[in-house]
């Protein structure tokens, strides 16, 4: 499936670029903002198409592959360098690839609470509005997705390292930034909806389903 696989390259690449500090208008923010909306509108299509039962097999893939990434780059980091691999070479390799493991750690678990929030509230709004109204449950799960990975991001990596009102005006900051992106991004969003809806001639309700996170045999 094409948007499982972009779901999970932009996860990947989004901790990669995370690194880098970026300015937008007064506001510094990280530049995994450019890419990381992007796996909630994909999570969006795929809830809204083919269901919750769909996306969270998606999401577990995606979790999976990035643990792989992770690994690979720890691996990369630790084997010896060549005598052409100078220490500077090292030093930049580390620093763009080796995130701390309390950094990995905090965006694995937020990742996790942020996608399924989001999968949930637009599968239930969906059955709620009877199919109608895909825009409100689209920016309704982009606030309860994003805003509950930033919460739990910014409080597992940054709790006790920052003041608490500068945690507090990240996470609020971080939420609204991404649920521009969303806003900005929903006539593409809802042209790709309707395109998909109608080339794959689906459209699931999640009626009678299990919500569980951990039940991925129920695809």
């Amino acid at each position: 499936m094409v948007s499982g696989l972009l779901f999970t390259v932009c996860l990947i690449v989004s901790n990669i670029v995370e690194q880098k500090l970026i300015q937008i208008g007064p506001i510094e923010a990280t530049a995994g903002l450019l890419i990381f909306p992007i796996s909630y509108i994909i999570n969006d299509l795929i809830a809204e198409v083919w269901g919750y039962r769909k996306v969270r097999l998606i999401i577990w893939n995606g979790f999976l592959m990035n643990f792989l990434a992770v690994a690979i780059f720890r691996l990369s980091i630790w084997a010896p360098g060549s005598a052409n691999f100078t220490p500077e070479h090292q030093s930049a390799f580390e620093m763009i690839l080796g995130n701390t493991q309390r950094i990995v750690a905090a965006s694995f678990v937020a990742f996790l609470f942020g996608a399924f929030l989001n999968a949930f509230v637009m599968s239930k709004m969906k059955i709620m509005q009877h199919g109608r109204g895909f825009s409100i449950r689209a920016i309704a799960s982009t606030i309860v997705g994003e805003g509950a990975d930033s919460i739990v991001f910014f409080a597992l990596a940054f709790s006790g390292i920052i003041p608490t009102n500068a945690l507090i005006m990240l996470i609020i900051t971080q939420t609204a930034m991404k649920t521009a992106y969303e806003i900005i991004a929903l006539p593409l969003t809802n042209f790709l909806v309707k395109w998909v809806k109608k080339h794959e001639g689906t459209d699931v309700y999640d009626n009678g389903i299990s919500y569980n996170p951990l039940n991925i045999r129920d695809i």
